[in-house]
């Protein structure tokens, strides 16, 4: 079962109210977050090669090499599957990310089914691919698939501001953070937003960028 899909910022503000009623730390986010971000990007072979390119890098080398992939027109599956290893390298990509790539690029995946596969099995797909962790696959289903209920607990900024929403002591480790937000279903991928959002205005509060 697929589940909720979120299509809008009604979609957001129906799982943000309902998040705030079952958790007064909630509201107290929502009071002073401001909009919540709708983030929704679209699905396929390129959200995933942006994902691979942007590890372990900062924004701007990523772009960079993104901006140096599509000059080499070598942004879809079909044209990155034929290149060689010294084409992607040219563009910026390390041995193992190459490799990450080109296996992404011939895994043949079927983009358009995991739109209708629940999102265990979207999950478990993705993970088997080299280079793909669970916060990637994750992130790609709460985002380029709009499922309403998945969770990163493995994202550090969600564990922060988790631990500043709801004063813990130190932040979460992933698998207790999973289980915690457990209690935030159906609407585990809005409490991430909230979360996120939360973490910007109280590091931007403290002058951290």
């Amino acid at each position: 079962m697929v589940g909720r899909i979120i299509q809008g910022d009604g979609c957001i503000a129906e799982g943000a109210a309902a998040l705030a009623a079952a958790e007064p730390r909630f509201a107290q986010a929502l009071s002073v977050i401001g909009p919540i971000p709708l983030r929704l990007r679209p699905d396929g072979f390129g959200a995933l090669l942006e994902a691979i390119i942007g590890q372990q890098v900062s924004v701007a080398s990523a772009r960079a090499i993104m901006a140096r992939l599509e000059a080499a027109d070598l942004t879809g599956a079909q044209a990155v599957s034929g290149s060689d290893e010294e084409a992607l390298r040219a563009c910026g990509l390390s041995r193992q990310k190459i490799r990450y790539t080109l296996a992404l690029a011939r895994a043949e995946l079927d983009y358009a089914g995991l739109r209708s596969l629940p999102t265990e099995e979207v999950l478990a797909t993705l993970v088997a691919l080299p280079g793909i962790g669970s916060w990637t696959a994750e992130i790609y289903a709460m985002f380029s698939l709009g499922r309403a209920d998945v969770f990163a607990p493995g994202d550090l900024a969600l564990q922060e501001a988790a631990a500043r929403l709801f004063d813990l002591p130190e932040r979460p480790k992933e698998k207790p953070f999973r289980q915690m937000a457990e209690a935030w279903a159906p609407w585990r991928s809005v409490a991430a937003r909230i979360l996120w959002a939360y973490y910007r205005v109280s590091t931007a509060r403290e002058g951290i960028s």
